[in-house]
């Protein structure tokens, strides 16, 4: 306890190697051209909620439903009505959960990425994201490539 409290006491403190990126700020030009691309790749708000909207519905509709299988099998089961096997049960919520999960990606990819909103479904739309998905991976993978060598 002797050595307690004998540092000296400086305003400045190096920062930890944790905190050795955070809150620096960067070189103007640096910062600029990075607001300047994240301009670029920003969603457009009516597509976002677009997006939105078709995932609430493609995801949370098979989401309640596994949610109800387990209600359902407890009605039926508590009350004697039908035997469930617990199996069951668990395989039919599980399979709803996995439509959502599906779902999720099916609200973002049939959602029209250009100003018209597109059809109800968005089937059309589908191949067509996919294939813009695509040709981007590609793009990011040649870019890559050229960048390395």
């Amino acid at each position: 306890m002797a050595g307690k409290g004998n540092r000296p006491k400086s305003s400045k403190t190096k920062p930890s190697s944790s905190q050795a990126g955070k809150g620096v700020a960067q070189p103007a030009r640096r910062a600029g051209q990075s607001a300047a691309r994240a301009r670029e790749q920003m969603i457009p708000e009516a597509v976002a909620n677009r997006m939105a909207r078709r995932i609430a519905i493609a995801t949370g509709i098979p989401t309640l439903m596994g949610m109800s299988v387990f209600v359902g099998s407890y009605v039926l089961v508590s009350r004697q009505i039908v035997d469930i096997a617990p199996g069951l049960t668990l395989t039919a919520s599980g399979g709803c959960f996995l439509l959502g999960l599906l779902g999720l990606s099916y609200g973002v990819l049939s959602a029209s990425w250009e100003s018209q909103p597109g059809s109800l479904l968005g089937t059309e739309q589908l191949g067509l994201n996919i294939g813009r998905i695509k040709q981007s991976l590609a793009a990011m993978r040649n870019s890559s490539g050229r960048q390395q060598g």
